[in-house]
């Protein structure tokens, strides 16, 4: 899949990544049902860590977690669509 997404390098050498698609937006609360469909299209699929090189695995039980732990529910606002979008 295409993201529209920028790395780029702050002053002391740090990677900083910008997503210019954000998918949630302009909603008042996150629809954290959303927020775990979206997800479900990364499941079972494999991605390279720039900095480190480490491969990670997407598992079927990160969208549930993700979307539903106690900790999303509790947030509001701006956190809680940062971290739909961080997504």
């Amino acid at each position: 899949m295409d993201r529209n997404v920028n790395i780029i390098t702050d002053l002391n050498e740090n990677r900083i990544v910008l997503i210019n698609d954000i998918i949630f937006k302009g909603k008042r609360n996150v629809n954290w049902k959303d927020v775990e469909e979206y997800l479900k299209q990364y499941v079972d699929e494999f991605f390279e860590i720039a900095d480190t090189k480490d491969v990670i695995y997407i598992g079927s039980d990160l969208p549930d977690e993700y979307a539903n732990s106690n900790y999303t529910h509790r947030l509001k606002g701006a956190s809680a669509k940062a971290k739909a979008n961080a997504a």
